[in-house]
């Protein structure tokens, strides 16, 4: 156990990732040189089995990404990085027998060795185009789809005057990026497992005596503790800060802040890491033992149980096919069969003794909330998109009890594991989470 001023510092643990199967404490980040050579397989893995599909079911014989220099596109990481003085163009084009990859403008480590084709200085770009002769040219520009829409308008003006008579030909880049983006290739596969095993498990040392002291440790302790695994391990955070959290009768009481942990308290962590450019969505549980407790109240346990039974019903419907959205309502359908009812808005409790539910499995991986197919109310363009074999998911959900140890009052369990979708449904890319830790 740690001492208090320990505590307030934030404790110094490690896990090294060494593969999809073996995390070992007390390690140094990975290698830079390492990493590198990970994330080009990856890159070439995306660009060779990836990209030409995303391409043409959308019609796109041409994509183009820009940048200039200090401002940075969202595909920036995905395309290799690099180095832009002024203006730089990535250009992927279909020649029938391959999707040519050009990086003009950019200069990179090994850019001639890590999937693309030609790189070149600036260059116009009129006779390049014209040699090629696209059809439709995609550019990065959206209304929902934040992945693709990072042209600004300077920036928009700019690469339809380059275009010239070719600027009739710009459509929005919004379902080939999604399609790059969500189409994980199993080299990019094995890095989001990787960064699910150090998400859950540093959530739940996190969550554990190792670093709760009941009456003691704050919620941001917690917090900022988590924040130094990440930064000792080289690793990003999804969503920045974790949300380290209690729940109670009324709901969510407080959030990563100054709120001492006290027993009898209902804790979760919603948070993800971002390893090799993958990123994941995690949640974990913990309940603090009041004097004279051995395990969870019947109660919280039983609204337990009741939320692994909805995620069950969630893992055995989802197939790829379907729309995200046409998912939705078969999934609506399965839950209620099973007993249970719907949520009408989110976080609105009804007062009687249903169970309720609310399902959220949105795309996870290129980001926390990822630019695929979401099955959840809050990315409705992309409910649109259609669900792909492999695709990664966060299997999201919350599941409302009444609770006798509540008065009655519904406990709000909140579940979430990163999965992939295959031919076979959801496969899960870590052990997910089975159980309320318990903190003496």
């Amino acid at each position: 156990m740690l001492t208090t001023s320990l505590l307030r510092l934030g404790a110094v643990g490690a896990l090294l990732l060494c593969s999809a199967a073996s995390v070992h404490a007390q390690a140094p980040a990975e290698p830079a040189r390492v990493k590198w050579e990970r994330l080009c397989q990856i890159r070439r893995d995306q660009f060779d089995r990836i990209l030409p599909r995303a391409m043409r079911d959308h019609g796109v014989d041409m994509w183009i990404v820009t940048q200039k220099e200090n401002q940075f596109d969202p595909m920036y990481e995905d395309l290799g990085r690099g180095y832009v003085g002024s203006v730089a163009y990535w250009i992927f084009t279909d020649r029938g027998d391959r999707i040519e990859r050009a990086a003009i403008g950019v200069s990179g480590y090994r850019y001639e060795q890590c999937g693309y084709d030609l790189v070149r200085g600036f260059a116009p770009l009129q006779d390049f185009i014209k040699e090629r002769n696209p059809k439709r040219i995609a550019i990065n520009m959206s209304e929902e789809v934040g992945a693709a829409d990072g042209l600004s308008k300077t920036m928009h003006d700019r690469l339809l005057k380059e275009l010239g008579p070719f600027a009739s030909r710009v459509v929005s880049s919004e379902r080939v990026v999604s399609d790059f983006r969500s189409g994980f290739p199993a080299s990019r596969l094995v890095a989001l497992g990787e960064a699910g095993e150090l998400s859950r498990r540093i959530a739940e040392r996190a969550l554990s005596n190792e670093n709760i002291v009941p009456g003691v440790t704050t919620l941001e302790d917690v917090a900022w503790w988590m924040m130094d695994q990440l930064q000792q391990r080289g690793l990003g955070s999804s969503f920045e800060m974790p949300s380290v959290y209690i729940t109670g009768p009324k709901g969510i009481e407080a959030t990563s802040n100054d709120r001492i942990i006290q027993r009898g308290d209902l804790l979760i962590i919603d948070w993800g890491v971002g390893y090799l450019n993958t990123w994941t969505d995690v949640k974990r549980m913990a309940y603090v033992l009041k004097p004279g407790e051995t395990a969870v109240p019947k109660g919280i346990q039983a609204a337990f149980d009741n939320a692994l039974k909805v995620r069950d019903v969630i893992r055995r419907t989802i197939r790829p096919g379907p729309t995200a959205g046409d998912m939705l309502e078969q999934l609506r359908g399965e839950i209620v069969k099973a007993g249970f009812r719907m949520q009408g808005t989110f976080n609105e409790v009804s007062a009687d003794d249903k169970v309720e539910v609310m399902i959220g499995c949105h795309s996870v991986g290129d980001r926390g909330h990822g630019s695929g197919p979401s099955i959840a109310w809050f990315n409705p363009r992309q409910m649109t998109f259609p669900i792909k074999p492999f695709n990664p998911f966060s299997i999201e959900l919350f599941a409302w009890t009444p609770a006798p140890e509540w008065g009655g009052a519904k406990v709000r369990i909140p579940l979430e594991d990163d999965a992939i979708v295959t031919e076979r449904g959801v496969e899960w890319l870590y052990p997910i989470n089975q159980k309320i830790a318990l903190i003496k």
